[in-house]
């Protein structure tokens, strides 16, 4: 038999049933099933455990991180290896079941830079009793507003228009008069990195210019000489 004839190929080896443990833990796992005695296919199970818990570390931050190894052995075994598990055996039936469709949520959001959690607080601050907690959280909401609509609105912004959305989005049921404690839109745009850009693209902007102007320069003082 050639050198050639001889070598394997993924598309002629059998399925693995979780690939993320690699083509050699399968291997270990059907000889571990291949085994005929209880006692050796317990110490090549658990030798086999260490190895699958080496090579996903990051499963050890997992909630139930050992039963979540023994149930990978047992499915990496088609539920054909016969060991002393320290936890319950997995119900094959259950691990087949599709999980339950998790729900979206349909509300329609009012202004969308905004986003659902403004929204929700302004209806947190509608039912506040207490007026100076009501104004504290009243004026947070007012000064998050601003900075997530320059966050995605790279422009200036006019405090009135706060105003107008927050009573938009309140229902008309909070009228904001004074506005002074809001942070300017030069801070936010700073924070936000904005003004840097505009800076680093000035200085590039500058740079162009001087190199033009040099470039004429020289262009001019070589037409003299000749």
């Amino acid at each position: 038999m050639s050198e050639i004839d001889s070598l394997e190929y993924n598309t002629a080896r059998p399925k693995m049933l979780i690939p993320e443990y690699g083509r050699n833990v399968q291997k270990m796992v059907d000889h571990a099933v291949s085994l005929e005695d209880r006692e050796e296919r317990n110490k090549v199970a658990q030798a086999i455990i260490k190895v699958m818990g080496e090579l996903k570390p990051e499963l050890r931050d997992v909630e139930e991180y050992k039963p979540k190894l023994w149930t990978h052995l047992f499915i990496m075994s088609n539920f054909e290896l016969e060991v002393d598990s320290p936890y319950p055996l997995p119900n094959r039936e259950e691990l087949k079941e599709k999980p339950k469709r998790v729900a979206y949520p349909q509300t329609r959001i009012k202004i969308g830079h905004y986003g659902k959690n403004v929204e929700l607080l302004i209806a947190k601050a509608i039912e506040m009793e207490d007026p100076d907690e009501r104004e504290a959280l009243v004026k947070t909401i007012a000064c998050m507003m601003k900075q997530f609509y320059l966050t995605f609105n790279s422009t200036s912004i006019e405090d009135d228009m706060i105003i107008d959305h927050l009573a938009k989005l309140s229902d008309g049921k909070i009228q904001l008069t004074d506005v002074s404690y809001l942070p300017s839109t030069g801070s936010i745009l700073k924070a936000n990195g904005t003004n840097k850009n505009s800076s680093n693209n000035n200085k590039k902007s500058n740079n162009k210019n001087r190199n033009n102007s040099n470039n004429k320069n020289r262009n001019k003082n070589n037409r003299k000489r000749y």
